[in-house]
C-alpha cells in the first residue's frame, strides 16, 4: 500500500492533507501549553492559599497551633504546598518533554514537505514540457501533410491541364515532391518525440511520483508516530507524579489520625487553669436583728480587719471566694443586697496591679504576679528555660573566644590575642547578669511552687511588687489602682492604708535610661500588629523615627514620640538613614525626598 502507486493523481489533495496534519500538530502543541499553563495557575493559588492560612510568626495565631488539631491543619497546609509544586513539576515536563520538542518538530517537518513537494511540481513540470514538445511536433507533422496533399493535388491538376506549359508543371511537380519530404521529416521527428514522450512520462508516473509521494507518505506517519508518542508522555508525566502526590495525601491521613481530643482538652486545661479552689459555701445572714447583725466570715461583704494580716493569695482555708472579688469600700456597701453585690462580682473586671517594676511600653509585672498561680508558673519556668537557653549560648560564644585567643597566643601571626579581651570581658558580665536573673526567677517560681517560704520585705522591693496580704488583695489593690495616661499609676482615695514602695537600683536603671537618637527615619509599608513585648503596632503608610537599626536578625527598632517605641519587622518598613540625624524630635516633613 502506497501512495505512490495508489494515489498517483492525487498530487494537490495529498499537498492539502498534510497541511492538515501539520495544524493539527500545530493545535495539539497549543493545547498542552494552554494545559501548563493551567497547572502553574493551580499550582500558585494553591500556594497562596496555603500561605494565606499559615500562622502569622510572633502573633497569637500561632499560639494556637500547638494543639493536635491546629497542627494537622498545619500539616496540611504544608502538604498542600508540596502537592503544589508536583503540578508545577508537570507543567515543567510538558513544556521540555512536549511543546519544545513538538514546536522544533513542526519546523523541520514544514521544510521537509516544502522539499518534497517542490520536488513534485518539479517533474510534474517536467512531463507537462514533454506533452508540449510532442503536441507541438505532431501539429507540425500535420500541418507538414496537409500541405504535402496540396502540392501533390495542384501538380495533378497543372498535369491534366493542357494548356499549361511544361516548365509550370515541373515547378508544381518539384514544389510537390519538397512538400511531401517535408510531411516525411515531420513524420519522424514526431515519431522521435512521442517515443521520448512514452519514455519520460513512464518514468514519471512510475519512477519519480511513486519516489516523492512515498517520501511524503513516510513524512506524514512519522508525524502521526510522533504525536502518538507525545500524547503518550503527556500521561506519563501525570503519572510520574501521582506516588509524590500520593505521599502528600498520605500525609495529611496521617496528620488527621494524629488529631487527639483528650490531648487538646488535656492541653485548654493547662493553658487556662488558674490553680484557685473553688470559693465555698456563703452563709446565712440573719436580718432579723438589723442593730446586732452578725457577719459571716466567708460572706461576699467581709471586710479587712484593721491591721491584721490574712492569709496570702494562694490560701486553701474554706469559705473563701474567687481572688478577684471586689472588695466592699464602706458600710453603705456592705447594706447592699447580696444579689447586687453577687452581679457586681460578676460583671467587675480585675484590674492589673502594677507597680514602678513594669517594663516600657505597657507590659505585666516582670514577675508575672497579675496572672493567676498556674499560669504565673508555667510563664516562669518559659523565663526560666529561655535565660537558661541565653546563658548557654553565651557560655558557647566565650568557649569559642578562649579557643581563638589560644591559638592566638600559640600563633601570634593570626592575631592579637589581647583583642578578644574585651569581648571575653563582656561575655563574662553577661553571663553572671543573666545567671542572677536566673537565680531571681527560680525563687519566684519555687514560691509558686511552695518550696520556700513568703519572701521578705526587702525581697518583694527587689521585685517591685507587693503581694496580696489576703486571699483577694492582688485585685482588690489592683482594682484600687488606675492607669493615668502617662503611665503614672495612683490610688484610689479609700481606707486603705497606701503602701509606698522605695525605688531601687532596678528601678533606677529605667528611670536614668535615656531615649535613644534618632538615625533616620521610615515609612510603614504594610500594617503590623505588634502583640508581643518590645513590639510596636505601626499601619500602612505611616511615617515614624528609627533609633536602631536592623542587626541581621530581620527586626528595627523604631519611636512613634517620647513613649512609644519598638521593634517591627525590616521587610515592613522603608528605611530613609541619615547619618546626621541626632534630633529625637527632627520633624519628618523631608521624608517624601
Amino acid at each position: 500500500m502506497s501512495w505512490g502507486t495508489e494515489l498517483w493523481d492525487q498530487f494537490d489533495n495529498l499537498e492539502k492533507h498534510t497541511q492538515w496534519g501539520i495544524d493539527v500538530l500545530e493545535k495539539y502543541i497549543k493545547f498542552v501549553k494552554e494545559r501548563t499553563e493551567i497547572e502553574l495557575s493551580y499550582a500558585k493559588q494553591l500556594r497562596n492559599l496555603s500561605k494565606k492560612y499559615q500562622p502569622k510568626k510572633n502573633s497569637k495565631e500561632e499560639e494556637e497551633y500547638r494543639y493536635t488539631s491546629t497542627r494537622a491543619f498545619l500539616a496540611t497546609l504544608n502538604e498542600m504546598n508540596d502537592y503544589a509544586g508536583q503540578h508545577e513539576v508537570i507543567s515543567e515536563n510538558m513544556t521540555s518533554l512536549i511543546t519544545a520538542e513538538l514546536t522544533r518538530y513542526v519546523q523541520e517537518l514544514k521544510q521537509e514537505r516544502k522539499s518534497h513537494f517542490h520536488d513534485g511540481r518539479k517533474a510534474q513540470q517536467h512531463i507537462e514540457t514533454c506533452w508540449k514538445q510532442l503536441e507541438a511536433s505532431k501539429r507540425r507533422f500535420e500541418r507538414d501533410c496537409k500541405e504535402a496533399d496540396r502540392a501533390q493535388q495542384y501538380f495533378e491538376k497543372m498535369d491534366a491541364d493542357i494548356n499549361v506549359t511544361k516548365a509550370d508543371v515541373e515547378k508544381a511537380r518539384q514544389q510537390a515532391q519538397l512538400r511531401h519530404q517535408m510531411a516525411e521529416d515531420s513524420k519522424a521527428e514526431y515519431s522521435s518525440t512521442l517515443q521520448k514522450f512514452n519514455s519520460e512520462q513512464h518514468e514519471h508516473y512510475y519512477t519519480h511520483i511513486p519516489n516523492i509521494f512515498q517520501k511524503i507518505q513516510e513524512m506524514e506517519e512519522r508525524r502521526i508516530v510522533r504525536i502518538g508518542e507525545s500524547m503518550k508522555t503527556f500521561a506519563e508525566v501525570d503519572r510520574q507524579v501521582i506516588p509524590i502526590i500520593g505521599k502528600c495525601l498520605d500525609e495529611i491521613t496521617k496528620a488527621a489520625e494524629s488529631v487527639d481530643h483528650k490531648n487538646d482538652s488535656q492541653m485548654v486545661i493547662e493553658a487556662f487553669k488558674s490553680g484557685f479552689e473553688p470559693p465555698g459555701d456563703v452563709d446565712f445572714e440573719d436580718f432579723t436583728q438589723p442593730m446586732k447583725r452578725t457577719v459571716s466570715e466567708s460572706s461576699l461583704s467581709n471586710s479587712r480587719g484593721d491591721g491584721k494580716s490574712e492569709p496570702k493569695f494562694g490560701s486553701k482555708s474554706k469559705g473563701k471566694l474567687w481572688p478577684f472579688i471586689k472588695k466592699n469600700k464602706s458600710p453603705k456597701q456592705q447594706k447592699e443586697p447580696l444579689s447586687h453585690r453577687f452581679n457586681e462580682f460578676m460583671t467587675s473586671k480585675p484590674k492589673i496591679h502594677c507597680f514602678r517594676s513594669l517594663k516600657r511600653g505597657g507590659a505585666g509585672p516582670e514577675d508575672f504576679s497579675n496572672l493567676p498561680p498556674e499560669q504565673r508558673r508555667k510563664k516562669l519556668q518559659q523565663k526560666v528555660d529561655e535565660l537558661n537557653r541565653d546563658i548557654q549560648k553565651e557560655m558557647d560564644s566565650r568557649d569559642a573566644l578562649t579557643k581563638m585567643k589560644d591559638v592566638y597566643i600559640k600563633n601570634p601571626q593570626m592575631g592579637d590575642a589581647a583583642s578578644v579581651d574585651h569581648r571575653l570581658a563582656e561575655l563574662g558580665q553577661n553571663i553572671e547578669k543573666l545567671r542572677l536573673e536566673v537565680q531571681k526567677f527560680e525563687g519566684w517560681l519555687a514560691e509558686v511552687e511552695g518550696r520556700l517560704p513568703a519572701r521578705s520585705e526587702q525581697s518583694r522591693r527587689q521585685s517591685g511588687v507587693y503581694e496580696a496580704q489576703n486571699a483577694s488583695g492582688v485585685n482588690s489593690c489592683a482594682q484600687d489602682r488606675e492607669s493615668s495616661p502617662d503611665g503614672s499609676y495612683t490610688e484610689e482615695q479609700s481606707q486603705e492604708t497606701e503602701m509606698k514602695v522605695p525605688a531601687t537600683d532596678f528601678d533606677d536603671e529605667f528611670d536614668d535610661e535615656e531615649p535613644l537618637p534618632t538615625i533616620g527615619t521610615c515609612k510603614a509599608l504594610y500594617t503590623f500588629e505588634g502583640q508581643n513585648e518590645g513590639t510596636i503596632s505601626v499601619a500602612e503608610g505611616e511615617m515614624l523615627y528609627v533609633i536602631e537599626e536592623d542587626k541581621g536578625d530581620g527586626w528595627t527598632r523604631i519611636r512613634r514620640n517620647e513613649d512609644e517605641e519598638g521593634y517591627v519587622p525590616t521587610s515592613y518598613v522603608e528605611v530613609y538613614l541619615d547619618k546626621n540625624a541626632k534630633d529625637v524630635h527632627k520633624p519628618l516633613q523631608k521624608i517624601s525626598e
